[in-house]
C-alpha cells in the first residue's frame, strides 16, 4: 500500500492517491483541475486509476473528477446527496470501496456541507488513515457558510454548524488515536479560519489540540464556528455548481484561450471589460492600459482573481511574457476561470501611470490624505493602523468606491502590499484621475506593529 499526498500551494489544497500494490490499482481523493500528476503517479507504479472519490462538491477549486473518469474509465464515488449531473457510484455510510487489502469506508460527516463525507482507510483489518475532506482540518474544522442560497442564511449556517458538532464527536472522535489525519486543505485556505501549517496529523493530536474537538456545548461550538469566518470569494458558489456538473477537460479548455503576442492599439479592446494586469506593481505603476487592475502573479492570484472578477464576467489577462501568461491561464483554470478570459496578451507598458507615494511626506502629513484600509474586517478590528482610515474590504471595493471622499489624495493600504496594489489600481481606474491614488505598499510595515496576512 502507498498513500501519496499532492499539494497545490496556491489554493492550500491537498489531494491524494491510494495505491494497492498487490492489484496495481489506484483510487484518487479530491483531485485538482490538472489531472496530469495523477496520471504520472499511476504510470510510475504501473497501475490503473479505477476510482475517483469526491468528499463533497468543492467551493474553492475545480476538480478533474469527470475528466479522469472519461479518460481512464474510473468510477466516480460521492455521496448521493451531492446533486451531481454526471453518473456516479453512491458512496455513503455503510458503503465500501475495496482495493486488494485496502478497504475505503464512507462516513457521512455533514457540517461543512450536507454532502460531505470522510473516507476511512482500513488496511489488513486496521484503521490507518482518515481522509476528512473539509470536515476536520489540522487545528480547525470546515466552515458551515459556503452553501447558503437565499432565505434565512443565519439559520442555514447554524444548522450546518450543529451538524458539524455531531459529525466530529460521533463520527471522527471515536477513531483510534494513531489514525493519521489527511485533510483536503491546509493553512491559507478560506475554507476555515485557524488551520495549522502542518499537512498531516493524528486523531490523537487533534483530540488534544484542535479547538473544535474540545469539550463544549453544542451552542458554544456553533457560536464559535459561525463567528469571524473569512470572506467568501465571488467564485465559491460558481465552483460548487461547476463541480456538480463537471468541468471541461483541462488541457482542451486552456488551449482554447486566445493568446496574442501583444496589443498595439487598445481601441481594439472592449472598454467595458477589466484588464487583469499580473505584472509587478512597480512595472504596473510605470505604465499600464486603461481599465486595468493589478492582480500580481503571486501566491494569492487565484483567490483575488476569483474575488475581484465575477464568475459571469469576462476579462483580459496581461503578463510580462508568454510563459507567465500560459502559467496564469492554468492557474485561472484551477478555479474554472479560463473560460472567462476574452484574450490574453503580453504587455510591458501602457499610457496610464500611477504616482509613487512620497513616504516621508505621508508620514509627516497623514491628515492630507484619505487613507483607505482594504483589509478584512477582523484584521481591522484587531489592529486599526491609522485612526482616521476608511475601512472597505477589498472584495467589496468596486461596489463601494463611491464612499471614498475625493477631496484629498487617496492612500491605500493592506497588511503587506499585495491587496493594496489591487485596491489602489481599482480606485484609480474607477475615479478617473479625480485625485492622485497612492499605494502605501510594503511601507505599511513601518506603521504596523502587528503584521498580519498580506
Amino acid at each position: 500500500m502507498k498513500v501519496q499526498q499532492f499539494e497545490d500551494k496556491f489554493l492550500a489544497h491537498y489531494s491524494y492517491a491510494i495505491l494497492s500494490e498487490c492489484e496495481s490499482k489506484v483510487a484518487l481523493i479530491d483531485p485538482g483541475r490538472n489531472p496530469e500528476q495523477y496520471y504520472e503517479f499511476a504510470k510510475q507504479h504501473g497501475a490503473q486509476i479505477i476510482a475517483v472519490i469526491e468528499t463533497h462538491s468543492h467551493a474553492d477549486f475545480v476538480s478533474s473528477h469527470l475528466e479522469i473518469a472519461q479518460t481512464t474509465g474510473a468510477a466516480i464515488y460521492a455521496s448521493a446527496k451531492i446533486g451531481a449531473a454526471y453518473s456516479l457510484t453512491p458512496f455513503d455510510e455503510g458503503q465500501d470501496l475495496i482495493l486488494g487489502k485496502i478497504v475505503l469506508k464512507a462516513i457521512n460527516t455533514p457540517g461543512h456541507s450536507d454532502d460531505s463525507i470522510s473516507v476511512l482507510l482500513i488496511h489488513d483489518g486496521q484503521p490507518k488513515y482518515i481522509f476528512s475532506g473539509d470536515t476536520l482540518f489540522i487545528g480547525d474544522c470546515g466552515r458551515p457558510d459556503l452553501r447558503e442560497s437565499g432565505g434565512n442564511m443565519d439559520a442555514q449556517r447554524e444548522k450546518l454548524a450543529a451538524k458539524m458538532y455531531h459529525s466530529l464527536r460521533e463520527k471522527l472522535m471515536p477513531l483510534p488515536d494513531d489514525v493519521i489525519l489527511y485533510p483536503a486543505h491546509g493553512s491559507g485556505t478560506l475554507c476555515g479560519k485557524a488551520l495549522s501549517d502542518a499537512n498531516s496529523s493524528t486523531m490523537g493530536e487533534q483530540k488534544a489540540e484542535n479547538w473544535s474537538l474540545q469539550p463544549m456545548s453544542e451552542q458554544a461550538f456553533v457560536s464559535e464556528l459561525t463567528t469571524d469566518q473569512p470572506f467568501i470569494p465571488a467564485y465559491f458558489p460558481f465552483d460548487v455548481e461547476l463541480n456538480k456538473k463537471g468541468a471541461l477537460p483541462f488541457q482542451e479548455s486552456v488551449s482554447k484561450v486566445k493568446m496574442l503576442s501583444s496589443v498595439s492599439d487598445q481601441s481594439s479592446l472592449d472598454q467595458h471589460i477589466w484588464i487583469v494586469d499580473s505584472r509587478p506593481q512597480k512595472d504596473f505603476k510605470q505604465g499600464h492600459l486603461a481599465k486595468s487592475i493589478n492582480i500580481m502573479d503571486g501566491t494569492k492570484f487565484e483567490t483575488w482573481l476569483g474575488s475581484m472578477i465575477d464568475p459571469n464576467e469576462q476579462f483580459y489577462l496581461v503578463a510580462a511574457d508568454t510563459a507567465t501568461l500560459e502559467r496564469l491561464i492554468a492557474r485561472a483554470a484551477s478555479i474554472g476561470y479560463e473560460t472567462n478570459i476574452k484574450e490574453a496578451f503580453v504587455a510591458d507598458d501602457g499610457p496610464e501611470t500611477m504616482p509613487v507615494l512620497d513616504i516621508d511626506d505621508f508620514s509627516e502629513h497623514q491628515q492630507n490624505y484619505t487613507i483607505v484600509d482594504v483589509r478584512n474586517p477582523t484584521e481591522v478590528e484587531s489592529n486599526k493602523i491609522f485612526a482616521d482610515s476608511i475601512a472597505i474590504p477589498l472584495a467589496e471595493l468596486e461596489d463601494r468606491v463611491g464612499e471614498i471622499p475625493m477631496d484629498k489624495p487617496v492612500a491605500v493600504h493592506c497588511a503587506g502590499g499585495y491587496r493594496s496594489a489591487i485596491g489602489s489600481s481599482l480606485i484609480a481606474s474607477l475615479t478617473g484621475g479625480a485625485k492622485p491614488v497612492y499605494d502605501i505598499s510594503e511601507h505599511i510595515k513601518e506603521f504596523d506593529k502587528q503584521p498580519t496576512e498580506h
